[in-house]
């Protein structure tokens, strides 16, 4: 049985199914572009248990994480989390492709990868078995060696010289119609998105345990000033906390 998701705020609803969560957070002017991050934390503020954000990750999390692939043109990823937490190829399940289709969007999401060393294997499946070519998102210090394989299967955008331009990368995305883009992480790659003030929606899973220790946060680097947003909605599955905020702008 899936978890059970209820909404506390701003509207109070029980049960909430794929179909209504997934209504409820589909922008209505997918022209507008939208950068949406989804994180998960533990209480004390660790983005990782055991080396991995799936070890905090109950079921609650998990159906959320699926919804969220729905809505979006583009699901941008750090090379490190795809390697660390065994991404394969962006395929959704039949009945969330068949959503995408019924609201009038490709059957499938764009799989982005942000990779500055280009740490990538061409013959991987992310890459053989995608059902919609890749984007591989890099800087011209990378090995041009590696560009050349990869743009065998996917398309490589080159975006910045030895730091990731996040307004160069977001321009090539919306031009080619990817405005509606869900970030799933890593930590630098969210606090790059931070620093260029390109993040409008934050979706935060609260994991009810502690961890301590020394795991990272959610977020690195170095920001000139924090960022203030806005509570936008309250989801509860048992002890599970799905928080959503936007930025404040």
């Amino acid at each position: 049985m899936a978890a059970q998701i209820d909404s506390l705020w701003p509207a109070v609803d029980a049960d909430l199914s794929d179909d209504a969560l997934a209504a409820s957070l589909l922008r209505g002017d997918r022209t507008e572009p939208w950068l949406r991050v989804n994180f998960v934390s533990s209480v004390d503020g660790a983005a990782t248990h055991g080396g991995l954000s799936g070890g905090l990750g109950g079921d609650a999390d998990k159906r959320f994480f699926d919804v969220l692939r729905r809505l979006c043109d583009v699901v941008l990823v750090g090379a490190g989390t795809v390697r660390g937490e065994g991404y394969g190829p962006m395929r959704l399940e039949e009945a969330a492709a068949q959503w995408r289709i019924a609201a009038g969007l490709p059957q499938h999401p764009v799989f982005a990868i942000v990779s500055g060393r280009l740490d990538l294997d061409a013959a991987s499946p992310i890459f053989t078995d995608a059902p919609v070519r890749p984007v591989v998102v890099t800087t011209s210090e990378s090995p041009a060696e590696k560009r050349r394989a990869l743009a065998e299967v996917a398309d490589v955008i080159v975006a910045g010289d030895d730091a990731l331009d996040v307004s160069a990368m977001l321009s090539v995305l919306h031009e080619h119609g990817l405005t509606q883009v869900h970030c799933e992480g890593g930590p630098s790659l969210f606090g790059s998105l931070l620093a260029a003030d390109a993040v409008d929606e934050l979706c935060l899973t609260v994991s009810p345990q502690l961890e301590a220790g020394d795991a990272r946060r959610i977020a690195s680097g170095e920001l000139p000033e924090s960022r203030g947003l806005e509570l936008a909605r309250v989801l509860r599955s048992e002890a599970t906390l799905l928080l959503g905020y936007t930025r404040r702008r």
